[in-house]
């Protein structure tokens, strides 16, 4: 087994490519320009959808002479990739198309993303980053446990780990007790998955009687895919015993590698030779300027196949252009703390699930295994309930010690949202588990009445 590497206590911060991730940011903005005027250009000339879009607001390619000259661009929506379902977003001819991934179109068409050889090449190199800036070297074996196939997950983290050379083991979601032996087995110092389904591991791992400190070779984990809390990644770094690292991405982007977490832990560097960000009000879609909360608008710099021009992410964020103390000078994004189209707004209230997620985990005693449910009863007005599992030990001290917690809960959420909310404290193990994102929200609303 090779040597585990603590987790706490040090501040190695390797640099995957320093060049480019610790550039001067006038060099950096000039190399932003120019590769935002290539794209401007190709979009124009190869893409119907921004050649129209481009024409009714009296923009052209030339037009783009500054960074600041991207607010006369058209906004990208999920709406207009799926109207424009599979590939009349693409800038190349499918004869130079190497691979397709897709969105999971849980709501109706999926969003597809093309990449050519080049643009599988440039995804490689910058998840390569996200495992360097974790410390990952080819010392390392990686347990990829996000899903293979359309997904970008598991293919994304498969070819970044190859290119810095670590042992990959391919096992994608599902199994979770042959996962939890193959740790042992192999030695894994890595793991890469949902936050949601690292939690599935430690649980089951805790029922094999696993001590993760002592049994296992876990120091350092790779987690995003879907929504989590500062209280979250606690859970999954005690539970697991390891260093936890924000990822984000976005299959309309190129997938995971867009930007991650250094071992300060201020933000996820975001890969501004690759992407310029932008932050906006999500309600007038004016430019705010950086430190200033909002919706975060991201445009491709580099993609060849898919390029996309300000697509509107709906993640709410702030954007931090100091230099880190890691050494590097890309801008950082701060945890999302919400999306503008997952708000829920109940009797007049805007809820985002991750304030009730925070909570929970507030709590003593109740585990991040929870569901959100939104119905109208017979009066019409809204109804908020949240089913949320107990821990083991509160479980066997009966229902009152339960309904204790319930009532703590009640209070809680009341204080933080203004709202009465129906809580309901369950036993361990009672709500369903997923492999791949969790779906934590039920809104039954539209099918009432």
């Amino acid at each position: 087994m090779r040597v585990k590497k603590p987790v706490t206590g040090t501040k190695q911060c390797l640099i995957w490519d320093r060049e480019h991730e610790t550039m001067p940011r006038p060099k950096l903005e000039k190399l932003q320009l120019e590769r935002l005027q290539r794209t401007v250009e190709r979009c124009y000339e190869r893409v119907p959808f921004y050649r129209e879009k481009m024409d009714e607001l009296g923009v052209k390619p030339e037009d783009i002479v500054t960074l600041k000259d991207v607010s006369k661009l058209p906004f990208t929506t999920k709406y207009d990739l799926r109207e424009n379902y599979p590939f009349k977003m693409f800038a190349e001819p499918m004869e130079r198309v190497v691979r397709l991934h897709a969105s999971s179109g849980t709501t109706g068409k999926p969003v597809v993303a093309g990449y050519t050889a080049k643009d599988l090449d440039t995804w490689a190199e910058l998840i390569a980053r996200v495992y360097t800036s974790g410390g990952v070297t080819n010392a390392d074996v990686v347990h990829n446990a996000y899903g293979y196939g359309l997904f970008t997950g598991g293919m994304g983290f498969h070819y970044g780990a190859e290119k810095v050379g670590a042992t990959i083991v391919p096992v994608s979601g599902g199994l979770t007790k042959r996962q939890v032996m193959l740790w042992q087995d192999f030695g894994a110092s890595v793991l890469c998955s949902t936050p949601s389904y690292a939690l599935v591991l430690a649980e089951q791992a805790a029922e094999m009687g696993i001590d993760t400190a002592r049994d296992l070779n876990l120091r350092v984990g790779f987690f995003g895919a879907e929504p989590w809390t500062l209280e979250m990644k606690k859970e999954i770094e005690e539970k697991l015993n390891i260093e936890a690292f924000d990822i984000y991405g976005l299959t309309e982007l190129i997938g995971p590698g867009v930007s991650s977490e250094c071992p300060y832990h201020d933000g996820l560097h975001i890969n501004e030779d690759h992407f310029l960000v932008e932050t906006i009000d999500p309600d007038t879609g004016e430019v705010l300027p950086p430190g200033t909360p909002g919706e975060m608008v991201l445009t491709s710099l580099t993609k060849e196949a898919f390029p996309v021009l300000r697509f509107r992410t709906r993640d709410r964020t702030i954007i931090n252009q100091e230099t880190c103390a890691c050494g590097r000078t890309t801008a950082r994004m701060m945890r999302v703390t919400g999306r503008t189209d997952d708000m829920l707004i109940i009797r007049g209230v805007n809820v985002f699930p991750s304030q009730i997620e925070s909570v929970i985990l507030s709590v003593p005693h109740l585990e991040p295994q929870y569901v959100i449910v939104v119905d109208r009863g017979s009066t019409h007005m809204d109804d908020l309930e949240v089913l949320v599992e107990c821990s083991e030990d509160l479980y066997n001290k009966g229902a009152e010690a339960m309904k204790e917690a319930q009532e703590h809960l009640s209070r809680e959420l009341h204080q933080v949202l203004a709202l009465n909310a129906r809580i309901k404290v369950v036993g361990p193990k009672t709500l369903q588990r997923s492999e791949g994102k969790a779906k934590r929200v039920v809104d039954l609303r539209e099918l009432s009445h």
